[in-house]
Formats: C-alpha cells, structure tokens, sequence
C-alpha cells in the first residue's frame, strides 16, 4: 500500500509538472497575441529559450540556493548553498527534498516554477529591449535571484520560521517576477508614440485569439501550478486546491468585465482575460485555506484591482503591453495580504507576517533586477534603436516574419508620429 501511494503521488506531480510546462505556451501566446505582429517571432523567440534557460541553471545553480538544507521550523538563515549541480542524496530515486515523490520528481516540478519569473518579465519589456540583453539578464535572475527568496520560504529558511505563507506564489513566483519587470521598464522607457504628454495612445495587440488560446492554457496549467503545489495526491486537499483556484479565475473574469464597463463603458476584452489572471494570482498564495466564499471575494477584488491598476500605470506613464505589472506584481501582492484576511490564520499577526514577506521579497527581487538591468545597459545596452522599433524586431533582430503576408502594413499611428525626426518613413514600417 505504501508504495502504491508512493507511486500515484508521484505520477501526480509528474502530471502537475506537465501541466506548468504547458503555462510556457500559454505566456507564449498571451505575450505575442498582445503586441504586434511586426514583433511576434521576437517574443516567441524569448518563450521558447526561457523554460531551457530556467531548467539549466537550475539544475545547475538554483536548485542548491533553493533547497540548501535549512532546517525546518528554526531556521532563521537567508542564504545558503548545497552546491553545483543535481547533487541526488542516497535514495534519490524514491526520496525528495519533500518527500513522497521522487527526487527527479521534485526537481522538474520546481524548474517548471524557475522559468516562470523571467517569462512574467518578458511580456512587460516586450517591443523595445535588446534580446541579448534580455537573455543575459533572465540567466542572472532565475539563476540567483527567484532560488535565493524561494529559500526563505520553500527551502525553510527565515520567512518559513516566522510564518509567512505563500502556498504556490503569489509573491515567490508573480510578485518577484512583476518586481523584476517594473525595474526592466523603468530603465527601458516606453514605447515610442505610447504617450504624447498628457494622452495616452493606445497600441492595440495584433491578435486576441491567440490572446484567449494563451489566457485558457494558462488557467489550465494552473491546476498543475496549485494542484501540484500540495506535493501530494491527496485527493481531499487537490480537489479543493483546484476548485478554489478555478473559482477565483471565473470572479475575477467578471469583476474585470464590470470593472471596465462602468469606466469606459467598454467591453474590453483584453481587461477580461487579464482579470482572470488576476484571479489565479491572487488565489495562489492562499488556495489551500480558502473556502469558497474566500475564493470568490478574492476573485472579485484581483477582478477590479488589475483594471484600475492597468489604468494608473498608464496614467504615470508606465508602459506594459501586457499588463503584467497589475496581474503578477499588484494581485501577487493583494493575494499574498489576502492570507492574513481570509486564510486560516487570518489576522493582524499574521497580515503583518504576510507585509513583512512581500516587503523582503519585493525589496531584492526590484533591487537585483534593477541592478542587473543597469549592469547589463552600460555594458551592452538594453534599448534597441528607434528605426529597429518602428520597423519591427522581428526583421532587425531574427531576419524573419511571424506570418507571411503579402503587402506591408503601416506601423501604428502614434509610433510614426512621435517619431518625427524622419528616421523612419511610413513608406519603412512594416506590420503594425
């Protein structure tokens, strides 16, 4: 019986694992569908290199800083290291680092997660940052930064001890990715033509259906995301984890539908798909306590936050194409504050536990990311030059088209126009 248990946790968190694979296609296809043709190869390119890049190094790096041997429950340490390389202890084929699954298992699982932050990033800097340089950075940042703050709390090390609690990572995971992203965007700038003093020009996406088909893949891998994150196959605790993580989703979709309704009077359906988004980030930290009650509230809150969020970022002339900052950085931070609302140990203590994590966490993911993002633009620079935008990525930097089309399309309005120096002709810009 034991080993029968054994093995059905194990396939479990290999399906698991397989399903947050599949978020990678999901972001693949949300980022491109968000931006512009002209420049889908390139944010395709970054997709497809980011999961290798993040199991590599963290079968290299990452998995030691992670998983250094802190000591459960008394632990205080922030930093530690087990060593290069997939070091597999005695009895690595049937014991992880968590037990109850393989050690192998347990690895994959967690370099699926690893990927994730340099992934959140990409959509935030799209259309504008170098691809060198936006590789090197996603090497340095799920190589030291996403393991060294998992350690703090998966690998039990200091915030582990204190208390705080972020079941799948809401802020581990989103929040570090969305605080790595505004440091890219502030040292990026915005996208020519994106603001002309007080206006703010809308640059639409060339696709939604590729935007929905990434939005749907991407809640499903959530089950494999959360499901999986109950590093079992308890069928009690996964099917709740799974039902409250897809209730916060469906409130969140709605919220953000009336959300955007009532203030441009407008059915915007990219608000709608970023509001199920923010749904799932928001339930991430706390899908385990929530009853389904929780689940909705929190929903509902991520719903309308992310669209007033999208709003003022726009408003202070922070540009993202995709939303990420509001959907990972802003509903991480609400969902991470939300367990000590509604979670089981909801509370004052507990709130100013969850505050004092997503503080520490927010404060060296944006301190190394905008550091790394500085390093990297004196020594390589990290803007690609105005013509390279405006006549697309995908020609200067891949010397290839997404889609075979046979007649140029004029560049978006407002990009021409702010570009008034005459660099760049209308007659040059191609694939809007």
């Amino acid at each position: 019986m034991e080993q029968a248990i054994f093995t059905v946790n194990n396939v479990w968190m290999m399906v698991s694992t397989g399903l947050v694979f599949i978020m990678h296609l999901g972001f693949a296809s949300l980022e491109s569908g968000l931006t512009r043709s002209k420049n889908t190869t390139n944010v395709l390119f970054k997709n497809t290199l980011i999961p290798g890049i993040g199991l590599l190094t963290y079968a290299f790096l990452g998995f030691s800083l992670m998983y250094p041997g802190f000591k459960a429950g008394e632990s205080m340490d922030f930093f530690g290291f087990a060593g290069f390389g997939l070091n597999m202890p005695e009895g690595g084929e049937t014991n992880a680092y968590n037990p109850g699954y393989t050690f192998w298992t347990d690895f994959l699982f967690q370099g699926m997660f690893a990927a994730t932050c340099a992934t959140i990033v990409s959509g935030a800097v799209a259309e504008r940052v170098k691809l060198n340089s936006f590789m090197v950075f996603s090497i340095l940042f799920v190589a030291i930064t996403y393991p060294i703050i998992g350690s703090w709390k998966w690998g039990y090390g200091w915030l582990n001890t204190l208390g705080f609690w972020d079941f799948a990572g809401s802020t581990l995971v989103h929040s570090v990715g969305g605080w790595g992203a505004l440091a890219g965007i502030l040292l990026l700038g915005s996208r020519i033509g994106k603001y002309e003093g007080k206006k703010v020009n809308t640059i639409s996406g060339h696709s939604m259906p590729l935007a929905v088909l990434g939005t749907f893949m991407l809640w499903l891998g959530w089950f494999g995301f959360n499901g999986g994150s109950v590093l079992s196959a308890d069928p009690g605790a996964t099917s709740r984890v799974l039902v409250m993580t897809s209730l916060a989703a469906a409130a969140g979709g709605i919220a953000a539908a009336l959300t955007i309704m009532f203030t441009t009077k407008k059915y915007d359906l990219g608000m709608v798909l970023n509001g199920i988004l923010a749904g799932l980030v928001g339930i991430t930290a706390g899908a385990d306590q929530m009853g389904v009650l929780d689940s909705v509230l929190i929903g509902l809150i991520s719903g309308v936050i992310v669209v007033f969020s999208v709003l003022l970022f726009d408003k202070l002339k922070i540009d993202d194409p995709v939303g990420a900052l509001s959907v990972h950085l802003v509903c991480g931070i609400f969902g991470t504050l939300a367990v000590g609302i509604f979670g089981a140990k909801a509370g004052m203590s507990q709130f100013v536990t969850q505050l004092i994590g997503v503080a520490a966490c927010g404060a060296t993911a944006f301190g190394t990311a905008f550091l790394f993002f500085f390093v990297i633009k004196k020594i390589m620079g990290l803007r690609v030059t105005p013509e390279e935008e405006i006549e697309g990525l995908d020609y200067h930097e891949h010397g290839m088209n997404a889609y075979n089309l046979h007649h140029a399309e004029i560049a978006s309005q407002p990009e021409i126009k702010a570009h008034s120096n005459g660099a760049v002709s209308k007659e040059k810009a191609v694939i809007a």
